[in-house]
């Protein structure tokens, strides 16, 4: 099964699910995102995929989010994700993408869902 996991090495829940993903024996596609961030078209997919809207998908812990003022919730989707790909430390973490689908793995434990 081919896996790619959208990866954060800062991220304690990213780790639990990338260590997760290598327990069934798959070392899976690691992708930086924060280093190598997705196209505005891969990141709507991501969302799509993963049943999310995009409000879901963005990290909301931080100081960026509050400096750019992104709780405003008359933000359309639009601004959303243009923050998300200027600023791709934005985006929730991880991501990962299976065979059996797309998940936004918080907690870690959902990557078994689609293992």
């Amino acid at each position: 099964m081919a896996i790619t996991i959208y990866h954060n090495t800062a991220c304690g829940t990213s780790r639990k699910t990338l260590e997760a993903i290598r327990a069934t024996g798959v070392e899976p596609q690691i992708i930086d995102y924060v280093k190598n961030p997705p196209t505005r078209v891969q990141l709507e997919e991501l969302i799509g995929k993963a049943g999310l809207t995009v409000r879901q998908a963005m990290r909301d812990k931080g100081d960026l989010y509050g400096e750019l003022g992104l709780g405003d919730l008359s933000l359309p989707d639009s601004a959303l994700l243009d923050a998300m790909l200027a600023h791709p430390i934005l985006i929730n973490r991880p991501f990962v993408v299976t065979d059996k689908g797309v998940r936004l793995c918080r907690p870690s434990e959902l990557v078994l869902e689609i293992l």
